[in-house]
C-alpha cells in the first residue's frame, strides 16, 4: 500500500527537528574551540611575553660575568660603584633598596592594619564609604607627584630636623609609607572580610570583648591574607624608582645611618642607564643592578604563593 502524504508529515517534521538541533550543537562546538583557541593564544602570547623578558634582562645581567668577567662575590660584596674606572660594587644599592623597603613596611603596618580593623570593625557605614575613596584616591596618585611631595615637604622637614641636606633612607621611608599605605590597607581589609563570620560570633558568644575577638581570633584567622598584603607592599616598594630617585640623594655609597644620601638599585639605574653605551662595562653593569630586581621580584612572588599555601592548609586543618 502506498503511504499518503498525511502519513509522511510527522516523519520529516521529526527528521527537520534532528537536523536543526544537530546544526545547533555543530554551531555550538565550532564557537566552543573558537573560544579555546582564541584563550590559548592570548596565553601563548603572555607567556612569550615573560619568557622574553626573563631571556633579556638575564642575558643582559649575565654579561658582566661572562663578557667583562666581573667576580660575581665581588660584584655583590663590593662597596665601590665606579663603573667607568671598573669598580662596579653593588652592595650599597642593595643596602639602600633593602633599608627603604623594610623601613617603609614596618612604619606602615601597623597603620594599614588599625586603618583596615576599623574601616571592617569598628566604623559605621558612612566611615567605610569616606574612607575607602581616600585609600583608593592615594593608589591613584602618580609616582612623581609623591616625589614632588616629597622633595617639597620631607626633605626640608628632615633638613629643619635632623641636620644635614636632608635626603637620605629617612626621607625615602616617609615617601614610601604613603605609596605603599593604600595597597597594604586595601589586601588587608579584603582578608579581614574573608573571616567567616561564625567565628567572631562564637567569640562573642563564649563572653570574649570586642577588641579580645578582633586581636585573637580576627587577626589570627587573617594572618596569612595580612602577610601577603605586607610582601605585597614591600615589593612595590622595592621596585619603586622615581619618588625615591627624588629624596634619597642619589649616593652610590654605604649607608651610615638613616640620614645619610644613599641609592636604591631603581634610582641607579634610572639615573645612569641613559648615560652609557649598550655592550660597555657600564651598561652591563646596570643590566646586572636589573637582574637582581628581577630575582627579587620573583622572590616575592614565591613568597607570596608559599604564604597562601600555609593559610590554606591551616584552614584546611
Amino acid at each position: 500500500m502506498e503511504q499518503t502524504n498525511s502519513d509522511l508529515k510527522p516523519n520529516d517534521a521529526r527528521t527537520d527537528d534532528w537536523t536543526a538541533r544537530l546544526h545547533r550543537a555543530t554551531r555550538a562546538t565550532r564557537e566552543d574551540w573558537l573560544g579555546r583557541g582564541i584563550s590559548y593564544l592570548c596565553i601563548g602570547v603572555i607567556i612569550l611575553v615573560v619568557a622574553s623578558m626573563l631571556w633579556f634582562i638575564t642575558s643582559k645581567g649575565i654579561a658582566t660575568f661572562t663578557q667583562n668577567h666581573v667576580n660575581l662575590w665581588k660584584f655583590i660584596s663590593g662597596t665601590n660603584w665606579s663603573p667607568n674606572q671598573g669598580q662596579i660594587g653593588a652592595l650599597p644599592m642593595i643596602v639602600g633598596s633593602f633599608a627603604v623597603t623594610f623601613a617603609a613596611a614596618i612604619v606602615a603596618t601597623p597603620f594599614a592594619v588599625g586603618t583596615a580593623i576599623f574601616m571592617t570593625e569598628i566604623a559605621p557605614n558612612k566611615g567605610r564609604k569616606f574612607l575607602q575613596p581616600v585609600i583608593e584616591l592615594l593608589v591613584g596618585i602618580p609616582s612623581v607627584v609623591y616625589g614632588f611631595i616629597g622633595l617639597a615637604v620631607v626633605v626640608p622637614f628632615m633638613r629643619h630636623l635632623v641636620g644635614g641636606s636632608g635626603f637620605g633612607i629617612i626621607s625615602a621611608t616617609f615617601v614610601l609609607f604613603v605609596m605603599v599605605l593604600p595597597t597594604i590597607t586595601t589586601m588587608t581589609v579584603d582578608s579581614l572580610r574573608a573571616v567567616p563570620r561564625f567565628y567572631k560570633e562564637a567569640s562573642l558568644a563564649l563572653g570574649a570583648t570586642r577588641w579580645q575577638t578582633v586581636s585573637r581570633v580576627i587577626l589570627r584567622a587573617a594572618t596569612p591574607g595580612i602577610l601577603t598584603a605586607i610582601i605585597f607592599g614591600m615589593a612595590r616598594a622595592f621596585g619603586e624608582a622615581l619618588a625615591v630617585q627624588m629624596v634619597i640623594g642619589n649616593a652610590a655609597i654605604m649607608p651610615k645611618n638613616l640620614i645619610s644620601p644613599a641609592a636604591t638599585l631603581t634610582s641607579q639605574l634610572t639615573t645612569g642607564i641613559g648615560d652609557t653605551i649598550d655592550g660597555t662595562l657600564p651598561s652591563n653593569a646596570l643590566w646586572s643592578l636589573a637582574l637582581i630586581l628581577l630575582l627579587m621580584s620573583l622572590f616575592f612572588n614565591a613568597l607570596v604563593r608559599l604564604i597562601a599555601k600555609r593559610g590554606q592548609l591551616s584552614h584546611e586543618r
